[in-house]
């Protein structure tokens, strides 16, 4: 529903009527209509997944509805099945004539649509689930077997869903009748399966909305003289009408009877915004229903009764004086029109020491509002809490002044009556931020505690939050990116003892979301992969021996806390041994959803960031330890390697599967080669000192500060070589729990040159590109066979990238708690 927002009208827009806007009809997809289609997808696929896992439940629910309509007393079966069928036809039949009666045939052709495609997706469902027995069963004449989707259901009621019963008793319960009626005759004579009526029944529904959103909802927007005529009804003797724009209008009446301000309600301001709302709705505890999900009359009589109950409590605001339907999906809203312009066209953002006020209102934003105005505004919100109302929607458009100094609130469409504590102190906030923006937040404040007291605009404190304010005021202070600190620090600087903590009002943060959708979309793949090779993981863990395999857990379990001494020993700050094993640990959650480590980068800068360490210098502490693991890391796969080579004849080979000699010397003098180019040519000197010079500014600094610490620094070397060594036995563990015995130093250069592929591969946690690589290498070098490897691989990430994304995420919930991360 479209929020109430009174429109700048100058003098000539009173005197020049605008064009009328014609009774031309447009239309507008409604997020409610995808809403459902997604639900109806997912009963569907429930039903589906019911019927080919539960195939006992399923066979027999149907031999118990088949018992049971037996001993149902009930006509002759030919007889029943011809006026069930012949209802099923003539109710759709009799709706669409009376829709195109009554003018509505671009609704009918619509629903023909529908009813098409519902026809044709059943024909489809019945061919592709087919062999789903749990949906048919054979024949009452033993020719063949049901079919899954039964009968004529899907079409029909996907015709009346999408023409629209809303509203229409009568039609709504003889379609329920009908159905009912028809479902029983298939049960009774035994063409129909309890789960075939409930598909088709889904099926209908969902088409219904599938169409609806896919072509759009025909809006008729209501020419002038119908409004005029529908207005006169109510006791309004309108004169003329003016459209002011898209679903508003200025009535002018005969006698010199007040003006007034008149607002359509119909499918396309339901519409409007809706999927914002919804998002919101799902991030924010507080936030309001999403008006376009309320029946058109419930909003209506919602937003009337806010109106008259506001004018009760004393307040300025709108007031409602007609309200009339123009038919299930229109309805209009007259107000009595008021002479006051939003503070967001009469006031400049950033004010200027404001000036003595001049006659009348202004054409163009002005200094500011006056002490006496910004008081009376909170004397309006103060005459609303006193009745429990809240406003919900405080913006610089909702807060209005007119020419003699009155300040008004309007737009209550989404306010509440019998509001919660938290709710008023909401729209206290809401008000100090709207009034900072235009007043400053001195004067806002000022006034506030002139009006409400100190206790009110204390306890308001931990809720200027820009995610609990309206959407328009969180614009505003977008554009002042010290607005709302300053406002929160002038707070405090009034009132010291009020709790500076922010209140939680998120239930879900998008950071939270997107982390886990791609958490769940990687872990999904993986297991996708795994399942497709010939080696099945639960075939792999309950065929280990169980002494290897608690080998193998135990130093994946251990890689830990090593990790964590490791990490802290680059580190030069005193942190916290148990929230940095939790990041640690947290690690093994972020990295399934983002490729070559970069999750884990980010979350172990961040947690240094929230421990109170710069973000310079927790950057150049990680570089720090990224570039010792990585000299590191290649020291000990050239060391292995070595020893691979010089053991390779035990093996049988002959001769080392590795890079011969003159093959690293080549490279060598390659990279020789390359080195002396770059420092020859000035151009690449440049870009190289380019590339260079965070290291030499930031990580260098950072390493001599940890030359003061050298038991630290020995610490964070020897827990990175630790590390490694952890995961090379736990891979070893592996492969002779599986039944292989390849050489310790094989498995080392198997793991050492798997996990290099894993910080490569641009794909979460580096699958793929790991379990490839350490497979080949781990054959190749420890003379194993390939099958043997890959199964000794499999397990070996199941125990160090599967099976800890569980407790990483409890350590990620637990760091957010804390506010670690």
């Amino acid at each position: 529903m479209a929020t109430v927002i009174q429109a700048d009208e100058s003098q000539e827009s009173r005197t020049t009527p605008p064009p009328a806007r014609t009774g031309r009809a447009d239309r507008v997809r409604h997020p409610a209509a995808l809403i459902r289609l997604v639900a109806g997808v997912c009963w569907i696929l429930l039903v589906l997944l019911l019927a080919g896992y539960a195939r006992s439940s399923v066979f027999g629910l149907d031999s118990d509805v088949a018992r049971g309509v037996d001993l149902l007393p009930w006509p002759p079966a030919k007889l029943t099945a011809a006026l069930c069928g012949t209802a099923l036809l003539t109710v759709p039949l009799g709706f669409a004539v009376d829709r195109v009666l009554r003018g509505d045939g671009r609704r009918v052709a619509d629903a023909v649509l529908a009813a098409v495609l519902a026809y044709g997706l059943t024909l489809g469902l019945d061919l592709l689930a087919g062999d789903l027995t749990t949906l048919t069963h054979p024949l009452p004449a033993g020719l063949g077997r049901t079919d899954p989707v039964y009968g004529h259901f899907a079409p029909v009621l996907a015709f009346m869903t999408a023409l629209g019963t809303a509203g229409r008793r009568r039609w709504r319960t003889a379609l329920a009748v009908t159905l009912t009626l028809s479902g029983l005759s298939g049960l009774v004579t035994g063409y129909a399966t309890p789960l075939s009526l409930l598909l088709a029944l889904l099926l209908g529904w969902t088409t219904a909305h599938a169409a609806r959103y896919a072509v759009g909802e025909p809006v008729a927007s209501p020419a002038e003289g119908q409004i005029a005529t529908a207005l006169a009804g109510t006791g309004v003797r309108p004169d003329a009408v003016l459209t002011l724009g898209t679903g508003r209008y200025l009535v002018t009446q005969h006698g010199g009877g007040p003006d007034l301000d008149v607002h359509l309600l119909d499918r396309y301001a339901q519409a409007s915004g809706l999927l914002g709302h919804l998002w919101l709705a799902l991030r924010l505890r507080t936030a309001p229903r999403p008006l376009g999900l309320r029946p058109l009359r419930a909003g209506l009589e919602h937003q009337t009764l806010l109106g008259h109950a506001a004018s009760a409590a004393g307040a300025r605001t709108r007031l409602p004086v007609a309200v009339v339907e123009l038919g299930p999906d229109a309805a209009l809203v007259a107000y009595r029109r008021l002479d006051a312009r939003p503070f967001a066209e009469l006031f400049a953002e950033l004010p200027e020491p404001p000036e003595p006020p001049g006659e009348g209102l202004p054409d163009g934003p002005t200094d500011g509002p006056t002490d006496a105005e910004l008081r009376d505004a909170w004397q309006q919100l103060a005459l609303l809490q006193r009745r429990r109302i809240a406003h919900r929607s405080l913006s610089p458009n909702t807060v209005l002044l007119d020419a003699e100094g009155r300040v008004h609130l309007v737009g209550l469409a989404r306010g509440e009556i019998a509001a919660s504590e938290l709710l008023l102190r909401l729209d206290v906030a809401g008000l100090l931020a709207v009034l900072a923006v235009h007043a400053g937040p001195e004067r806002a404040v000022r006034a506030a505690i002139e009006v409400l007291g100190p206790g009110p605009v204390g306890t308001a404190l931990p809720l200027l939050q820009p995610i609990a304010l309206a959407r328009d005021t969180r614009a505003a202070l977008a554009r002042h990116r010290s607005l709302a600190a300053d406002l929160r620090a002038e707070v405090q600087r009034r009132m010291p003892q009020a709790p500076a903590e922010p209140v939680r009002l998120e239930r879900l943060r998008p950071r939270v979301l997107l982390t886990v959708v791609a958490g769940i979309a990687a872990g999904y793949a993986l297991l996708q992969f795994l399942f497709s090779l010939d080696t099945n993981p639960v075939n792999l863990v309950t065929g280990a021996d169980p002494l290897w395999l608690a080998g193998a857990a135990f130093w994946a379990a251990a890689s830990y806390p090593v990790a964590t001494f490791a990490f802290s020993g680059f580190v030069p700050e005193k942190l916290s041994f148990r929230s940095t094993l939790a990041a640690q640990t947290a690690g093994s959650f972020v990295k399934v959803a983002s490729p070559g480590g970069v999750g884990g980068l980010a979350l172990n800068t961040r947690y240094l960031q929230c421990a109170g360490i710069p973000t310079a210098q927790a950057m150049s502490s990680i570089g720090v330890s990224q570039l010792f693991g990585l000299v590191l890391h290649m020291l000990q796969l050239a060391v292995f390697s070595a020893l691979v080579g010089v053991n390779s004849a035990e093996f049988g080979s002959g001769s080392s599967p590795l890079p011969k000699g003159w093959v690293l010397g080549l490279a060598g003098a390659v990279g020789a080669v390359a080195a002396v180019s770059v420092a020859a040519v000035p151009r690449l000197r440049r870009r190289a000192q380019t590339l260079l010079r965070p290291l030499r500014a930031e990580v260098l600094p950072r390493l001599l500060d940890l030359a003061q610490h050298p038991g630290k620094l020995a610490g964070g070397v020897a827990g990175q070589l630790m590390v490694s060594m952890c995961f090379v036995l736990c891979l070893y563990c592996c492969t002779r729990a599986v039944g292989q015995y390849p050489g310790f130093n094989a498995v080392a250069v198997g793991f050492l040159a798997g996990n290099a592929a894993g910080n490569v591969v641009p794909t979460p946690g580096g699958v793929g590109g790991v379990e490839g690589l350490m497979s080949f290498m781990l054959a190749t070098t420890g003379h194993i066979d390939n099958a043997g490897a890959l199964a000794a691989v499999m397990l070996f990430r199941i125990l160090t990238f599967m099976l800890p994304v569980l407790p990483g995420w409890a350590a990620f919930a637990w760091l957010q708690r804390r506010r670690a991360i």
